[in-house]
């Protein structure tokens, strides 16, 4: 199947929070990760996201000139040729982009969707983040609105995050401490600035304690239960029905969660869950493995010739590939997505 149309993408999402179950939205860097995240997703039969963030995308972009808007385009037009072989349906999303990078990341890629749309085409990204944790929430929600504004208009879904997510990716970092939690204020404040829809869809990315990266045990207390009072403290303020949720979220820092961690936070509106560590690990481990088994023959030691067949990207890429889609595989597993994909 193509890249998602907007249609089948806000029907992904309906389906993802009706049946509670959320996507995972996997990190690429490349075509072979890109192939191996669309593997992993065909072959748990789940529908799914691919998302590059602003430091994927100036490795993409090349290191002579690294320029992130160049690298996403080329991998999402890339991705709207590969995808057609693989029979899933797949969303394109860019990952965390704080204040500093909005002019060379987010708003040139709207610029163009923007263009396409007007074409009569439909959007290159299904949805952009904006990062703005590390802002004052007037500030946040500000921007937030604007980029809301010309996503709705793109046919675009916009991904926010109100309150800070622990650890460091991509040189946007956030000590580990109380200020992980969102409040009730913050999400009622964020329905305030955004709507519930009626101002453009939008997926909330509230912090219950996620932390970027793995941590040892006890170095970070999830409560994904939080999400649950988030919902309902909105709801009651707009007197929405009870038990009803009003938001989208998503699950930062999702790697190495237990399995009760992810289940409460599905039960409680979570319909997009963020793995990148998990499966960074699962593309390198193999290649790792090889090149220490195969040292002789990927190293020409000692004035030998090495052996080709080791040192061939191809040889060792397969093995990653294989590696990471399995990973992505495990994840559909665990957030419940397995099987669910649009016929």
């Amino acid at each position: 199947m193509p890249i998602a149309t907007p249609e089948v993408y806000n029907e992904m999402l309906d389906r993802a929070k009706a049946g509670k179950f959320a996507y995972p939205a996997i990190n690429v860097t490349s075509s072979q990760t890109l192939h191996a995240a669309l593997r992993g997703f065909a072959e748990a039969e789940s529908d799914g996201i691919v998302q590059i963030s602003t430091g994927g995308a100036e490795f993409l972009g090349g290191q002579h000139n690294k320029d992130m808007v160049t690298g996403a385009v080329a991998l999402a037009e890339f991705a709207h040729i590969v995808a057609e072989k693989y029979d899933v349906s797949i969303a394109l999303h860019t990952d965390h982009c704080p204040k500093d990078k909005l002019d060379g990341y987010v708003r040139p890629l709207l610029a163009v969707s923007e263009e396409r749309v007007k074409a009569g085409r439909n959007p290159l990204f299904q949805s952009h983040m904006w990062d703005g944790s590390a802002e004052t929430l007037a500030d946040n929600l500000s921007i937030a609105q604007e980029l809301l504004e010309r996503a709705r208009a793109a046919k675009i879904i916009l991904e926010v995050e109100i309150t800070p997510t622990g650890g460091e990716e991509d040189g946007v970092s956030h000590e580990i401490n109380d200020s992980l939690y969102t409040t009730v204020d913050d999400a009622i404040r964020t329905a305030e600035a955004l709507g519930l829809g009626d101002k453009g869809r939008y997926l909330l990315a509230a912090s219950f304690g996620n932390v970027h990266g793995v941590y040892e045990p006890g170095n970070v207390v999830l409560r994904p239960e939080l999400l649950k009072e988030l919902n309902e403290g909105v709801a009651a303020k707009y007197g929405k029905p009870a038990g009803s949720q009003p938001f989208d979220f998503v699950f930062h820092g999702g790697s190495g969660s237990t399995p009760e961690e992810i289940l409460t936070a599905l039960e409680n509106g979570v319909v997009k869950m963020n793995i990148d560590t998990d499966t960074q690990y699962a593309f390198t481990r193999p290649v790792v493995d090889h090149m220490l088994r195969n040292y002789d023959g990927v190293l020409k030691v000692d004035g030998e010739v090495g052996n080709k067949k080791t040192y061939d990207p191809r040889t060792w890429g397969k093995l990653a590939e294989a590696s990471m889609s399995a990973r992505v595989v495990e994840a559909c597993q665990n957030l419940r997505s397995t099987g669910t994909r649009i016929k």
